[in-house]
């Protein structure tokens, strides 16, 4: 089977279609054929070596597939063959074959393509995590999303909505009006470092009720600032590290270094009345019956169609160097999402 590496550090030329053994499932476990990989930023910072808990490069990147299990391991309902599911997995998602832990795979709602389903779980379950969890909006409350054009951002407009909340958002301008089409009610560039002003304006004066960050570093005190009272922010990344060809660990240490280390603390925070939260979906791992339940809600509202995941592109696996691109020079609206060529499969 082919799988896409990540030969060492770098750009995306880095990535690789290798052949190798197709994998045979443990106790446990099911196989399934992959017929859709979601992209996630993550992968990037992974492919930069800005992501602590990834493995040591040459690896295989990749948390969500979506597709067909074919084999089971010993003690799986062999019922399960055959079935289309979407599944989670702790990396090698670039895959045409991966086994995943059987509570991991989940049946894939009639109607749902491979492509839509593959796009759910990162995106939607970090999505839920801070809006249902972390920091859930009331109806008519205010919620900032940044890089709002992006699959989380995506995922947490419509989760929002839901919740009948308003939402801002911020991204490049040219992604300005179809955010606006999609029902923000403001959008801001998301370069400029001091929107907060902007948001005070678009509010009244008086703030985001939630704020969702996943920048890091010199935007966190702006989001702070852009914070209602009894506003809550909620920071879910880093990418403001991983800004081109130029991002390694010179530009993670400048990150961290504006991280508002001293002057966001228990005494401001109380002071302010206002609180902090931090999402990282990749250390929600020892946490499955909880995550497994958020996504039974997930899935069902997609099967229902409250929630469609939206989709920029679907690439082969030998265009994945484009899929990296597209997320790091920010062009994507939406999902990424990889897909193998059927004719090519090799055992």
């Amino acid at each position: 089977m082919r799988q896409i590496w990540m030969t060492r550090k770098g750009g995306p030329e880095v990535l690789e279609v290798r052949e190798v053994a197709r994998p045979e499932p443990g106790p446990g476990e099911v196989r399934v054929r992959v017929e859709a990989a979601g992209v996630n930023f993550a992968d990037v910072m992974m492919r930069r070596g800005l992501y602590p808990d990834a493995p040591k490069l040459p690896a295989v990147a990749g948390y969500e597939v979506a597709g067909t299990i074919d084999a089971v391991g010993r003690g799986v309902e062999a019922g399960r063959e055959g079935r289309p599911v979407v599944a989670m997995t702790n990396f090698v998602g670039y895959s045409e074959y991966v086994c995943v832990p059987e509570a991991l795979a989940w049946e894939r709602p009639a109607g749902v393509t491979a492509v839509a389903a593959a796009a759910v779980p990162v995106n939607y379950l970090t999505a839920w995590q801070m809006l249902r969890v972390m920091a859930p909006p009331g109806e008519g409350e205010t919620v900032l999303v940044h890089s709002a054009a992006g699959g989380v951002g995506q995922a947490a407009i419509q989760l929002a909505k839901m919740a009948g909340a308003r939402v801002l958002g911020t991204a490049s301008p040219a992604k300005h009006e179809g955010l606006r089409a999609a029902g923000l009610e403001a959008v801001f560039d998301s370069r400029d470092e001091q929107f907060s002003s902007a948001v005070l304006e678009a509010t009244g004066g008086v703030g985001a009720d939630v704020v969702l960050e996943p920048r890091n570093g010199k935007w966190i005190m702006e989001s702070y600032r852009s914070l209602a009272k009894c506003g809550r922010l909620v920071l879910f990344g880093f990418s403001s590290a991983a800004v081109g060809s130029g991002s390694g660990t010179l530009s993670a240490l400048r990150t961290l270094a504006r991280v508002p280390w001293l002057r966001i603390n228990p005494i401001s925070l109380m002071n302010d009345n206002k609180s902090m939260a931090g999402v990282n979906l990749g250390r929600m791992w020892d946490q499955q019956q909880r995550t497994g339940r958020w996504m039974d809600a997930i899935l069902g509202l997609v099967a229902d169609g409250t929630l469609t995941p939206v989709i920029d592109a679907v690439l082969p696996f030998e265009e994945a160097a484009e899929a990296h691109r597209r997320l790091e020079e920010r062009r994507n609206v939406g999902k990424v999402v990889l897909v193998p060529d059927p004719e090519e499969e090799t055992a």
